[in-house]
């Protein structure tokens, strides 16, 4: 029935509409007074996740040739080869330092933006970043292994940094009415960042045996780029006038980048936000863990990371090649196959982020985990029909497309965007290191857990993420308030209500119980 009600018609009326939609997005963002927005944007995700996307997905490509190098570096030193244990210990410490590194920038992120604003500590991790790439590019030449291990140790505390700091700052630098596709930017220069290492890891550019330590090195070159035309945008608005109390100094940067005419309702907004959490200062993680009024906001980001870590990617990541391989792709176009996928998650979120400000955020989340949990489920069957119908086999490269597709247009890019506008700027950097730390603690669980998952239960891994997307979605229905168009101070204002009903529904039933207790005495 739902098939033979299907028109084509509404959905040429869909892309028209979300046509007009994108064009009047960019039209903002093209007038005079938001260019040096628009700017700032690019030099911001260029120097933010873009790095962490790149840095990620990079060392897939390099794989081989720096455990060759390794094994090489040790019997010229010691004139015996490695074992192939040894080796893979090795390779494994390499691939955890950026984890661990992960952990300790997150941690370190909340004090560094909040005593030197966002802008100043993005600039000091480029030239960390800088001196971190120095050491993997000239590790070939100086046959040193173990400057690629402080290399990508360093390379991991500045992920840390700059994946808080440029979420933060893009948020605060964002004005209401585009404050949605502004904070889904981050997520398409982290998805710009996986298909640049894929374009440049390819055997034809960077990815042969001669030069997989420039390819390394590549992020070195667009930290210096941020590093040399960052320091002509402005700090955050919000960080000036709410933290540092200059005032002067909040209304010439909104000036600068939104225009003249175009902040006076973000500055009554931040008046409202200064007047409740006056006498309130910047709170470290502890105090955030401890403050009552923060918990619902604390539990939601806890949902969303935990959906989002746990939403299949990864199960996706590891089937892709096989999936390809029962294809009978051609293993030279297999790379090139896999590039699309990151395209077309390139794709999904850019067109994520040119709908968020009209649907909302609560619809892309939990139909977005509903659409990948259907789309799971054809693959899970696909994938066990595929022995008794070949044909099938070519399903399964079509719904790995359907899947990231449904993610680049849900989680992928609303996910970065709630976190950002359910915080009020005392409590943001804390959680945001909460935030990282479950970040970098689920990427290493999955990079550990997963691989015997699959061992153990095959494409019948797939169910338990069927399970975790279905139960997302409802909880974010039920338990996510819609932050579409409202301040902090509204969107703080709505929590604090949930709470006090909450409050007030456990009270009605402790009053019921005691009357009970009571009548039975009687």
């Amino acid at each position: 029935m739902v098939l033979l009600s299907f028109n084509p018609d509404e959905v040429f009326c869909f892309l028209n509409q979300w046509r007009k939609r994108t064009l009047v997005v960019f039209h903002h963002l093209w007038q005079v007074q938001y260019r040096k927005l628009l700017l700032m944007i690019l030099v911001l995700g260029i120097g933010g996740t873009h790095l962490g996307g790149f840095q990620m997905s990079v060392i897939n490509y390099t794989s081989p040739f720096i455990q060759k190098f390794i094994n090489e570096t040790w019997l010229e030193r010691y004139g015996s080869a490695l074992h192939q244990e040894t080796l893979t210990l090795f390779w494994s410490f390499i691939v955890s330092t950026y984890c661990i590194g992960g952990m300790i920038g997150s941690l370190c992120s909340g004090y560094l933006t909040a005593k030197y604003g966002k802008k100043k500590c993005l600039l000091i991790n480029d030239v960390v970043l800088i001196i971190a790439t120095l050491n993997t590019g000239f590790s070939r030449r100086a046959k040193s292994f173990e400057m690629i291990l402080i290399g990508r140790l360093l390379e991991g505390i500045c992920s840390g940094v700059y994946m808080n700091a440029h979420i933060q700052y893009a948020g605060e630098i964002s004005p209401k009415k585009l404050r949605g596709f502004v904070n889904v930017t981050s997520s398409v220069f982290l998805a710009l960042g996986k298909a640049v290492a894929r374009v440049l890891g390819l055997r034809d550019l960077l990815g042969t045996e001669d030069m997989w330590n420039v390819l390394l090195s590549f992020s070195g070159f667009v930290a210096l780029t941020q590093l040399l035309f960052l320091p002509f945008f402005p700090e955050s608005p919000p960080y000036l006038f709410l933290q540092k109390g200059d005032k002067d100094g909040c209304l010439k940067a909104m000036k600068q980048l939104w225009g003249e005419e175009n902040y006076h309702t973000e500055f009554d907004d931040m008046m409202k936000e200064k007047a409740v959490t006056k006498g309130t200062k910047i709170m470290n993680v502890l105090e955030v863990l401890k403050e009552p009024s923060v918990h619902p906001q604390l539990c939601t980001m806890l949902l969303l990371l935990l959906s989002l870590q746990l939403c299949g990617l990864s199960a996706i990541t590891f089937y892709t090649s096989e999936i390809f391989q029962t294809a009978n792709l051609h293993e030279s176009i297999i790379p090139y196959v896999a590039l699309g996928v990151a395209v077309c998650e390139l794709i999904s979120i850019i067109f994520c982020s040119s709908i968020i400000d009209r649907f909302g955020r609560r619809i892309l989340l939990w139909g977005g985990y509903l659409l990948m949990a259907l789309v799971l489920v054809l693959l899970e069957t696909s994938l066990l029909l595929s022995d008794r119908f070949p044909w099938m086999r070519y399903c399964n490269v079509i719904l790995i497309f359907l899947f990231i597709i449904a993610y680049g247009i849900g989680p992928a890019g609303a996910v970065s965007s709630v976190m950002n506008e359910i915080f009020t700027l005392s409590a943001r950097s804390s959680a945001f290191v909460i935030g990282g730390i479950i970040i970098w603690l689920g990427l290493a669980f999955t990079g550990m857990i997963f691989p015997f998952a699959v061992m153990a239960l095959g494409p019948f891994c797939f169910l338990i993420f069927i399970a975790v997307l279905v139960v997302s979605s409802v909880l974010i229905y039920l338990f996510v308030p819609e932050t579409k168009g409202k301040s902090t101070f509204e969107i703080t204002e709505e929590f604090k209500t949930l709470r006090y009903k909450k409050k007030r529904h456990q009270t009605v039933e402790n009053n019921v119980t005691e009357e009970k207790i009571y009548c039975t005495k009687l």
